[in-house]
């Protein structure tokens, strides 16, 4: 399955979303253009590395070297390809205006940080000797998510569905679309070491959204509900 869009309106112009959006890219750009060893060593430095974060590593000679803890800060605006960055700013779009229409801009910034702040510990704190940097805004990304399943379990996203040879898209709950993304992140998480092997931070995507489900309740303005109704029929099909 693959979101393309939700059918929840916005309220205002979602500024932080784009914000970060264009944040990421415009990084993103820059990423690209020193290559090599200079790009390596921009990684290093602005990447969040769990042993350099627990005092265990240092940095090679003539790479900058910026307070560790700052590293969890600076590494979610990096990413690894065009690919990372794309997915990623897709479901930031899709799921990011709402939740800021929930809480607020000044809020949703603090929600949002909060959220990668916990999933970088959550993955250095499953494997503390890891001396590859960590980068990307994913972890960030699925407290997002885990605020909007709970704000909005009931909203339908357009999703793109395989079906062996078979493409359609459907109207499906974000609780299913959503639920079924974390059930992924937390089982790869289990697996016996294949997240050190593919380069992915599943660790980080489980504690990110773990901690937008806890705080979700506490961030969003007073008079917005929890799990609130459905706004279309669910399971319907687009009409080609």
């Amino acid at each position: 399955m693959f979101p393309l869009s939700d059918d929840n309106p916005r309220h205002r112009v979602p500024v932080v979303t784009l914000t970060i959006i264009g944040i990421c890219i415009s990084v993103f750009i820059w990423q690209v253009s020193v290559t090599g060893q200079t790009g390596d060593a921009a990684v290093l430095s602005l990447g969040m590395i769990p042993a350099r974060l627990f005092g265990d590593f240092g940095l090679p000679a003539g790479v900058i070297a910026i307070p560790a803890w700052l590293t969890i800060f600076t590494s979610l605006f990096l990413h690894g390809g065009w690919l990372h960055l794309g997915g990623n700013m897709l479901f930031l779009w899709i799921f990011g205006d709402n939740v800021e229409d929930a809480m607020g801009r000044p809020r949703f910034i603090v929600f949002y940080l909060a959220c990668g702040v916990a999933a970088a510990l959550a993955q250095a704190a499953a494997n503390p000797s890891a001396t590859a940097p960590m980068i990307g805004a994913s972890g960030a990304i699925a407290g997002v998510l885990g605020g909007y399943i709970l704000l909005y379990p009931h909203a339908n996203v357009r999703t793109l569905v395989f079906l062996g040879f078979f493409v359609t898209v459907l109207r499906i709950p974000a609780a299913i679309v959503l639920g079924i993304w974390f059930l992924l992140q937390f089982l790869n998480a289990l697996g016996p070491g294949t997240t050190e092997a593919e380069g992915v931070a599943v660790w980080a995507h489980v504690g990110g959204f773990v901690a937008g489900l806890a705080l979700v309740a506490f961030f969003k303005r007073s008079e917005i509900q929890l799990l609130q109704p459905p706004r279309s029929r669910p399971f319907t099909r687009e009409a080609s």
